[in-house]
């Protein structure tokens, strides 16, 4: 029985006239059916008491749960792996320090700098950002992503870096998958995918080069700052600690677009997209 104990977001609760009902991750209430099991000693037992009496009965409740997928075997996450600690944070500190505080907060050690665009909108080369040997790298803009900046960080997946990024646009903001391996979905790629899914593509290709014209500053605020470096806190943990990706869409295949207004997270599937062969010559 050392597999007992409740999983993160399951509990169960007693129903007057009803017995007991599960309460599931997504929110759902199923019945149980104990038949004779003891009650108590079950509900002891989901709660991580190893001290509780078990019979067969009460076993073969607990199974059921197990098959279910409702137990877990230990914490929900692991430690942060010691030779994924390093990560290098880049950008502006609206994001930077609050993302700074949640991985320091789950045992990683990340390291600012300030990453303003080069002269000319032009990328930093692959090599500085591998200064200093960082596990994974985060960039983090509270504005829209000037051409070419990301460039060379795309290829940091292919050195084994792995590599994460969210911006701003306007009152959306945009976090990206993480990269994490050669084949995952690059920012290049990100910027194809929305391209392709909308109507307005030269308006959004205007948008991302500039010049903008902008009225009242549009910047985050500390709530929509805090939210966007958890889930950016969240997906790097997942990656560092190998832990399994929630209900839904896969993190690597995943772009979320965050309302700034209500703090609303909306989830899109994103695949990379493959080299486009070149155009064959003409015979003669």
């Amino acid at each position: 029985m050392s597999r007992s104990r409740l999983a993160p977001g399951v509990e169960v609760v007693t129903v007057p006239g009803r017995g007991l009902a599960v309460r599931t991750p997504e929110g759902e209430f199923l019945g149980v059916r104990p038949g004779d099991a003891d009650q108590e000693a079950l509900l002891s037992l989901l709660a991580g008491d190893d001290t509780a009496p078990v019979d067969e009965e009460v076993e073969r409740v607990v199974r059921a749960f197990a098959e279910a997928g409702y137990l877990t075997d230990g914490p929900h996450r692991s430690p942060w792996p010691a030779d994924r600690r390093d990560v290098r944070l880049l950008g502006d500190p609206v994001l930077t320090e609050p993302l700074a505080a949640h991985l320091t907060a789950l045992g990683a050690r990340p390291r600012t700098a300030p990453a303003a665009p080069p002269p000319g909108g032009a990328s930093p080369r692959t090599e500085d950002l591998l200064d200093g040997d960082p596990r994974a790298v985060v960039w983090c803009l509270d504005g829209p992503v000037p051409d070419g900046l990301w460039d060379a960080a795309d290829r940091l997946p292919e050195h084994g870096v792995a590599w994460l990024r969210c911006h701003r646009e306007g009152r959306q903001a945009y976090v990206e998958p993480v990269a994490a391996a050669p084949g995952d979905v690059t920012s290049a790629h990100v910027r194809s995918r929305r391209l392709a899914a909308t109507p307005a593509h030269r308006e959004l290709a205007a948008y991302w080069s500039g010049p903008r014209t902008s009225g009242a500053p549009a910047g985050l605020s500390l709530p929509a700052a805090a939210l966007l470096a958890a889930l950016l806190a969240d997906d790097l943990s997942r990656w560092a600690t190998d832990a399994p990706d929630p209900a839904g869409l896969p993190a690597r295949r995943r772009l979320r677009r965050v309302d700034l207004r209500t703090l609303t997270v909306t989830e899109h599937p994103v695949l990379p997209v493959p080299p486009v062969a070149p155009t064959p010559g003409k015979d003669g």
